[in-house]
């Protein structure tokens, strides 16, 4: 029976950089993966979709040339090419990942499924493994609504959108969240028509509704449709194809219509991928979701079982399973254990305009009970968003009336996932809000919009 000093499940943001160093440090490590190495971000996730967003972004701004005196002719989009060079960067980083295993000879690769037959053991491409240390690493999958008819329609996932190599004619998309609505922007650019189905009465219904307002007025204005406070009741495809999906009204019992499109996306939410592992053989908890408990350490309720990355549940990003390893690694080999306890998520919806977060909603820090202070500016107020007529969106901080410190930041326009960790660092720093407002900005920048942002906090 192979003995490791590392057993690893699933080679995400945090498996294969911690795969890597172990090894660098000596450690015999096994690393288990059903598919190809790098997990959901380079595979089906990050990597693949953001080439995607860049393409439709050269669409949209062809389209727009004439706004900045530009003259082109009729833009035509190549599904097919769109998708090979997706495919060409996506491989490239298979393979560096490849190399990076291949290259460390005290990495036993097994591609295969995992499933636990003991606290301490695993099963893999029919080996019994054992393992000082177990790190699981395996991600999510897509949740499928109990929609009646839906197991009878071709219905796609944020995978198998991936495959198509020709343009939707009409897209319906099930979801107002992140994929909902990066997909449906995506393909919307590319010459699709798109409607989205939202269960709510507002997109991105955690962050505060006058950012998710913003935002979808901002997509409405580029023609995709939005069906707001509305349940799929029933799906169905007709004898041309077409995909026939009603949706009842939530403002309106009774009431209901039927949108017919050629393809629909199904983007209503992630399950954990620990159904298959066995976790009971080992006593290893989970909720009755399948998200795998863990202490702020990382740690399991089993000694020395690890769970790492969107499998624990909690933010689902690629970043958080980097850090993830981060805190895993360092704990290790240090005896001042790092914890992700109180740590600042920031993150971004990278739609156009691009939505930037971090920390607190003003909704959030209201039902906290903080004493709250507000500054909002439109983008149309940023000098250099006028500048790039690029003035959709807006920007917003909460602060802490008492401590005068930032609890949160909402930054919707160009580059708002990189201008909103300028205030992130703000608050790692623990730095009063008023710092802000007293800096020296380059002018014309985005950053500069921050100048005018703290002058509205009130």
């Amino acid at each position: 029976m192979p003995h490791y000093d590392a057993i690893i499940i699933g080679s995400g943001q945090a498996g294969n950089p911690l795969a890597h160093n172990l090894a660098d440090q000596g450690w015999q490590v096994a690393l288990i993966e059903k598919e190809h190495l790098g997990g959901s971000c380079i595979n089906y996730g990050c990597t693949p979709t953001k080439t995607l967003v860049a393409s439709a972004l050269a669409a949209h701004m062809a389209r727009r040339g004439p706004e900045f005196g530009v003259h082109t002719g009729p833009v035509q989009v190549d599904m097919a090419q769109v998708m090979a060079r997706k495919d060409r960067i996506v491989q490239q980083w298979r393979q560096g990942q490849e190399g990076h295993v291949a290259k460390r000879p005290n990495i036993t690769l097994y591609r295969a499924t995992a499933r636990f037959t003991g606290p301490h053991t695993v099963e893999a491409d029919g080996q019994e493994l054992t393992g000082d240390h177990i790190f699981i690493n395996t991600g999510t999958s897509p949740r499928i609504p109990a929609i009646p008819g839906i197991q009878e329609v071709p219905y796609l996932t944020n995978r198998t959108i991936l495959a198509l190599t020709e343009l939707p004619e009409h897209l319906l998309v099930l979801g107002g969240g992140y994929i909902g609505l990066e997909f449906g922007q995506i393909f919307h650019r590319l010459g699709s028509q798109v409607t989205v189905v939202v269960r709510s009465d507002a997109i991105l219904s955690r962050e505060d509704r006058d950012v998710s307002d913003t935002l979808r007025e901002a997509l409405e204005a580029e023609g995709m449709r939005f069906v707001l406070s509305s349940t799929p009741s029933q799906v169905a495809q007709d004898d041309q194809g077409r995909i026939q999906l009603t949706v009842t009204s939530q403002e309106e019992p009774g009431s209901s219509q039927v949108l017919t499109g050629s393809h629909l996306l199904v983007a209503t939410g992630r399950i954990p991928n620990s159904r298959e592992l066995n976790l009971d053989a080992a006593g290893i908890q989970a909720d009755q979701r399948g998200w795998i408990q863990v202490n702020e350490y990382l740690e399991t309720n089993v000694p020395g079982v690890y769970a790492l990355g969107d499998v624990k549940g909690g933010p689902a990003f690629t970043h958080i399973s980097y850090n993830d390893f981060q805190i895993a690694y360092h704990n290790l080999f240090h005896s001042d254990r790092r914890s992700i306890r109180g740590r600042l998520v920031p993150y971004t919806l990278f739609t156009d305009p691009e939505l930037g977060r971090v920390g607190m909603t003003e909704k959030a820090a209201r039902a906290a009970g903080h004493n709250v202070k507000v500054g909002s500016i439109p983008m149309g107020w940023v000098a250099r968003a006028i500048e790039s007529n690029q003035t959709q969106g807006m920007m917003k901080v909460v602060v802490d009336g008492d401590t005068e410190r930032i609890l949160g930041a909402a930054i919707l326009g160009p580059s708002g996932g990189e201008l909103v960790q300028t205030l992130m660092v703000a608050m790692m720093a623990d730095a009063p809000w008023t710092l802000l407002k007293g800096a020296v900005y380059i002018h014309p920048t985005l950053t500069e919009g921050f100048f005018t942002l703290m002058d509205s906090v009130k």
